[in-house]
C-alpha cells in the first residue's frame, strides 16, 4: 500500500482550528508518515509541529501557502521544505502580513458601509493569533449572527465582486516562486481547479508556474472530483510537473477533507516527494 502522506493541512497559526500539536497528534491517529504544514503565509507553527512529528515518528516538513497574484487573480503556491529562518522568507512573510491587515481593515470599513459593525469585527480577527484571514472574518459574521455559515458570509459579504470584497494586492506568481526556491523549497500551485479558470487560463498558468521555476501540482487532493483529478494530472504531464497530494486540512469531522485520506498519483507523474528525498518507514535503502 502506497505510504500516507499529507503536503497540504492548516493549524490554527492561520485558518485551521486546531494547534500545532493538536494536528499532529491527529495525524499520527491517522497513521500519517510524512507531513507538511502549510499555513498561509506563515511558518510560525513549524517548530512546534516538527518537534511533535518527532515524537510520534512521523516525517515533517517546514512549508507554507503562499498568497500570490497571477494575471489580477489569487491564487496559491505551496513552499514545501522551506528554510524558516531564510531572511529573504521572513521578509517576505512580514511584507503580506503588513497586506492582510490592511485589507482587513479595508473590508471592515466596507462593512460598515453595508450597515454593520465593520471596524469591531475586522478587529476582533486582528486581535487572533496567527496570521489573519477572511476566513476568520466570515467565522466572526457567523457568531455575530450575521450570516448563517461561512459559506453565506463570502456570498454575501466577502466573496470576489460582493459588497465587502476588497481585491488583494499579493505579490506576483514570480516573486513567490523565487522566494521559495531561494530558501531552499520547493514551490507547488495549490488546488488548480478551485480558480474558475477557463481551460486555456489554466493551461497558460501552469506554463508560466513551470517557466518561472514551479515544482509541483497539486494533482490529488481530497474532495477534488474524477474530471478535475484528470484535468490536473494531464497539466502535470504536458508541463513537467511532479505531483503533490494532500487535503487542504482545516478543521476535523468535514467528511471531504479529512487528514491524510489515501490518496494515489496517476500514471506517468513523478511524485513529490521524490523531489523531497522522502523515503516511507520499511523502504530500502538505494544501493
Amino acid at each position: 500500500m502506497d505510504p500516507r502522506v499529507d503536503l497540504h493541512t492548516h493549524s490554527d497559526h492561520s485558518d485551521g482550528t486546531l494547534t500545532p500539536v493538536q494536528l499532529v497528534a491527529l495525524a499520527a491517529e491517522r497513521q500519517l508518515q510524512l507531513l507538511a504544514l502549510t499555513d498561509h503565509d506563515t511558518t510560525a507553527g513549524c517548530a512546534a509541529a516538527a518537534q511533535a512529528c518527532q515524537a510520534h515518528g512521523i516525517q515533517f516538513l517546514a512549508a507554507c501557502e503562499l498568497s500570490a497574484l497571477w494575471r489580477g487573480r489569487e491564487i496559491h503556491i505551496v513552499g514545501l521544505r522551506v528554510a524558516t529562518a531564510a531572511p529573504e522568507l521572513i521578509a517576505h512573510l512580514e511584507l503580506v502580513r503588513a497586506q492582510r491587515i490592511a485589507r482587513l481593515q479595508a473590508i471592515g470599513e466596507r462593512l460598515t458601509r453595508c450597515g454593520l459593525d465593520g471596524a469591531g469585527l475586522a478587529a476582533q480577527v486582528l486581535a487572533l493569533p496567527g496570521t489573519p484571514t477572511r476566513l476568520h472574518l466570515a467565522r466572526a459574521l457567523v457568531a455575530a449572527k450575521l450570516a448563517v455559515d461561512t459559506e453565506a458570509a463570502f456570498k454575501r459579504y466577502l466573496g470576489r465582486g460582493q459588497r465587502a470584497a476588497v481585491p488583494p494586492q499579493w505579490p506576483t506568481a514570480e516573486a513567490c516562486i523565487g522566494v521559495i526556491s531561494r530558501a531552499g523549497g520547493l514551490a507547488v500551485l495549490a488546488h488548480p481547479h478551485r480558480y474558475q479558470l477557463a481551460a486555456g487560463a489554466l493551461r497558460e498558468l501552469c506554463a508560466h508556474f513551470h517557466d518561472s521555476g514551479g515544482a509541483g501540482l497539486e494533482v490529488s487532493l481530497a474532495g477534488m472530483g474524477p474530471a478535475d483529478a484528470a484535468q490536473a494530472a494531464g497539466l502535470a504531464r504536458r508541463y513537467g510537473l511532479a505531483g503533490s497530494l494532500g487535503s487542504d486540512f482545516h478543521v476535523p469531522g468535514l467528511p471531504w477533507r479529512p487528514l491524510g485520506r489515501w490518496l494515489k498519483l496517476a500514471e506517468g507523474i513523478t511524485p513529490i516527494t521524490e523531489l523531497l528525498g522522502f523515503r516511507p518507514a520499511g523502504a530500502p535503502q538505494p544501493a
